[in-house]
């Protein structure tokens, strides 16, 4: 790699860090090519060179996003055997990850969520992606989990992963609107009752 590609993946890098910064402070659709160039100190033509436009940065800032979530959240959890122990997994490391207040660890998809519920365009339309691959991925966990007897062979998996999503959105609402510290442990042995409810009774685990 030559010095100027070099400085150039550096920059660009740099831009993409400012604007996950950004987009977890003020949210993805406040992201501004402007505000971008003076935070990081490159010339508003520079940022705009490297990014292509507005709509394509929010996109990189997602990617970026969805890359980080998953190597935290989902490759760890592969480590774990198939089914129930690879759920319990992701669903820990992932309340943990938003328990933590941290700037970083701030939810784009569930900020983004309220910030575009009602309004149409490309923007929506990824973030409804996204959330939705990681609702098929919880779902195919969940799939292998019956599969395996380790969950009731009438489980409704899509049942299931409303009810995970609805216990995590309601940490991040404890943890990050009313600073409750015992918010995390709230959820964990909310999710434990959950799943005690869905395991098969052949699963001794």
């Amino acid at each position: 790699m030559d010095t100027l590609t070099a400085k150039s993946e550096a920059t660009y890098a740099a831009i993409l860090e400012a604007a996950l910064d950004m987009a977890a402070t003020d949210g993805i659709g406040k992201l501004s090519l402007g505000e971008l160039a003076k935070r990081t100190g490159i010339s508003k033509s520079g940022v705009f060179s490297r990014v292509g436009s507005l709509e394509a940065l929010q996109a990189a800032v997602l990617d970026e996003y969805d890359r980080r979530f998953g190597a935290e959240i989902f490759l760890p959890s592969l480590q774990q055997p198939k089914g129930l122990p690879r759920l319990i997994a992701q669903v820990d490391a992932w309340s943990r990850r938003v328990a933590d207040e941290g700037l970083r660890n701030s939810c784009l998809y569930s900020a983004g969520a309220f910030e575009f519920d009602d309004q149409h365009g490309p923007l929506r339309d990824r973030l409804q992606q996204g959330a939705e691959a990681w609702r098929a991925s919880l779902r195919k966990t969940i799939l292998q989990a019956m599969e395996l007897g380790h969950l009731r062979p009438d489980t409704d998996p899509g049942q299931l992963v409303y009810e995970i999503y609805s216990l995590i959105v309601g940490l991040i609402h404890d943890t990050r609107f009313l600073h409750d510290g015992q918010a995390l442990r709230h959820m964990q042995r909310a999710f434990s009752r959950l799943i005690s409810t869905y395991k098969s009774f052949n699963d001794i685990g």
